[in-house]
């Protein structure tokens, strides 16, 4: 609901290159709206330390995944750096119809087949990191990876921003907190785009009997 009128969810889609801060800044949205939900996605790599069955992902096998895939399971699914990761399709349309939105951590390919997929419920977000070097930094910090797999991410990198433009709105992440800012407004605004408010002719309708 938005303001009393019933709207259909949208699909906040996050995209940046390893490392950039996309994740922080979903997990720092969630805490800060209501009404939105993380999509959680099946993939097949391993379980990093700290990360939940159901709560990071849905961790499973290459057959369970290619059993899902092959009977239309996923919104969308993609191989990054040799692991699948899916978009599972009935919790979304789910959640769209009942007014909630639903966020989206995802690659480039994840979008483009998001947005293929539901293009008038898809708002797109591609995070910048300030500099190469930063981005660097970043991956060498977390920690959660070997040296060879940074320098694979630092590679993919480049392919990652090479489709920033495929966006409808770009964030360059100087600064953790004004960039949840900058999301929390984009998110503002597409939720009262007029398509999206689907009891706003009824009420215009009521609203123009009572004058």
């Amino acid at each position: 609901m938005q303001g009393g009128i019933a709207r259909r969810g949208l699909m906040l889609v996050l995209s940046s290159p390893s490392g950039a801060g996309k994740t922080t800044i979903a997990r720092a949205l969630l805490e800060a709206e209501t009404g939105i939900e993380s999509s959680i996605s099946h993939t097949t790599r391993k379980k990093r330390k700290g990360e939940k069955e159901g709560k990071d992902y849905h961790f499973v096998d290459q057959d369970e995944f290619a059993r899902m895939r092959d009977r239309g399971a996923f919104l969308e699914w993609a191989e990054v750096f040799d692991n699948y990761y899916g978009t599972p399709r009935a919790p979304v349309e789910r959640a769209l119809k009942e007014g909630r939105d639903v966020m989206f951590d995802v690659d480039w390919q994840g979008a483009k087949s998001l947005r293929r997929a539901a293009p008038d419920d898809v708002v797109s977000v591609f995070i910048l990191p300030p500099s190469a070097a930063d981005l660097e930094q970043r991956l060498n910090v977390r920690a959660e990876d070997p040296p060879d797999v940074v320098r694979t991410r630092m590679r993919g990198a480049s392919n990652e921003i090479r489709h920033w433009q495929e966006y409808d709105y770009v964030i360059v992440n100087h600064d953790l907190e004004r960039s949840v800012a900058a999301v929390r407004a984009i998110l503002i605004a597409e939720r009262l785009r007029r398509a999206r408010l689907t009891g706003l002719k009824d009420f215009v309708q009521n609203l123009l009997a009572a004058l």
